[in-house]
């Protein structure tokens, strides 16, 4: 794998803790892919094989409620999209569409998990992010469904 992958795993939040093992079984398992503006990288409602880091280009976060699309967020480079995927089996939450020309680098659940079990610090690494989307999540819902 290309020293360039694994400098640039390095600058990426979720991963920056880890020592250089475990971000070469990273930069091995992912799969750089290119995406045109307008393509839709992920779909709601599609089941999630793993997650994508932003390597180049921006990304909108979209959510269908109700027949409206409404934008949740933009995402550029350095940025993970679909790292819950990497967890379970659960339907796309939002659709995630270049709005430039992205390229991210794609890694699915069943590498991820051959990884984790031999550089178990990547799940603490994962927990903070996970915590934070949860968090995020409860500050939408009302009152009486957070219980």
């Amino acid at each position: 794998m290309p020293a360039a992958s694994i400098d640039f795993l390095k600058r990426v939040s979720m991963f920056e803790d880890l020592d250089q093992k475990s971000l070469e079984a990273i930069a091995n398992a992912a799969v750089e892919q290119r995406y045109e503006p307008g393509q839709d990288i992920v779909r709601q409602g599609d089941t999630g094989v793993g997650a994508f880091i932003i390597r180049s280009g921006k990304v909108d976060v979209i959510q269908d409620r109700g027949g409206k699309e409404t934008k949740l967020s933009t995402l550029g480079p350095g940025e993970v999209f679909g790292e819950m995927a990497l967890l379970d089996e659960f339907p796309r939450s939002a659709t995630v569409r270049a709005v430039e020309p992205t390229t991210a680098l794609g890694i699915q659940r069943w590498h991820f998990r051959g990884i984790l079990e031999s550089h178990p610090q990547i799940a603490l690494a994962l927990l903070p992010m996970l915590t934070r989307r949860i968090r995020n999540a409860e500050h939408m819902l009302p009152e009486a469904a957070r219980h």
